[in-house]
């Protein structure tokens, strides 16, 4: 098998700070699309190098070679070499696997214990008995903005109509899933974990900005993201575990960078490094897809090895 099957695990050391680096230049509806596809594609493109290194090895067991009808089993070269290669791949697919799957399990219960907290009551508002001041969109069929009777006392009424906003608008947006898979992805590559922060960040910053769009104040926004972090963080009641980890909510993130946001130059403004920012996404678009590409040449390429060790194409 050639050389290729590697870089797509070398790519995610290169993709994921340029992706953070790419999506300061970007609005955060499309900083979010990007940060999504450099968390989603790399994890793939190198977890399925993992299965084409583990394949060679897996093709010396006789069930495998019986499946595959091959000949001779194939080979990345030395049969001790291969079969060591292929063990320490398929090990490593195997355990991101098993988080994967961990983590998923965890998400869907938090959820279950969220939506069980919350009550059958009707409504897309439920308020929930409690000092401590929270708010945040449950994600379901329906979703729901929850909030505390401790963050309804903070607000004032147009704030909380800014509150509402913004968890309608992770809600409408879906955010819970982008959240969910870069999660997920960062399982399947330790260079991936990096994006956590800043898609959380472009999310919340997206729900801002369609906070302000509704509400049509962007200072009342950020008067409200302010408010309620600090009310959330002066509060002497003791936070409890009901809200998941998959909820958006107005008060969390850097706060005081999505306030400065708000309140700084209005979107769609002329960007003086937006000459910087198109060669920053530029180089990303290139890392993706040297990333795509180098894994289909490695899948053609372990199909050229199958088709011999089945004894076709032996002048190859």
């Amino acid at each position: 098998m050639s050389c290729a099957v590697w870089v797509p695990l070398l790519v995610p050391f290169i993709a994921a700070p340029t992706a953070r680096r790419a999506a300061a230049y970007l609005s955060p509806r499309h900083a979010v699309v990007l940060l999504t596809t450099a968390a989603l594609l790399p994890a793939a493109t190198s977890s399925a190098a993992l299965a084409l290194l583990a394949v060679p090895g897996a093709s010396y067991l006789p069930t495998v070679a019986a499946l595959g009808e091959l000949v001779r089993p194939l080979s990345l070269g030395p049969p001790p070499v291969t079969v060591a290669v292929a063990l320490a791949a398929g090990g490593v697919l195997a355990w991101r696997a098993g988080l994967v799957a961990v983590a998923a399990r965890r998400d869907r219960a938090e959820l279950r214990r969220a939506r069980a907290a919350v009550g059958g009551t009707a409504g897309e508002l439920a308020v929930l008995r409690r000092a401590r001041p929270d708010a945040y969109a449950l994600p379901g069929r329906p979703g729901r903005i929850v909030v505390t009777t401790g963050m309804l006392r903070a607000l004032e009424p147009d704030e909380r109509a800014a509150l509402f906003a913004h968890e309608r608008a992770h809600l409408r947006g879906r955010h819970h899933r982008v959240l969910v898979a870069v999660e997920l992805a960062a399982l399947c590559h330790p260079a991936l974990r990096t994006l956590g922060e800043p898609v959380g960040y472009a999310l919340e910053r997206a729900a801002d900005e369609a906070a302000a769009a509704a509400v049509g104040d962007r200072r009342l926004v950020a008067r409200a993201i302010a408010r309620a972090a600090l009310a959330a963080r002066a509060a002497s009641a003791p936070a409890r575990p009901d809200r998941p980890r998959a909820a958006l909510g107005m008060n969390a993130g850097p706060v005081p960078r999505r306030v400065a946001a708000l309140l700084d130059t209005p979107p769609g403004a002329p960007s003086t490094r937006r000459p910087a920012g198109r060669l920053v996404v530029a180089a990303l678009v290139i890392c993706l897809t040297v990333s795509g590409a180098t894994a289909l040449d490695a899948v053609e390429d372990l199909h050229g090895h199958v088709e011999m060790a089945q004894g076709q194409n032996l002048t190859r």
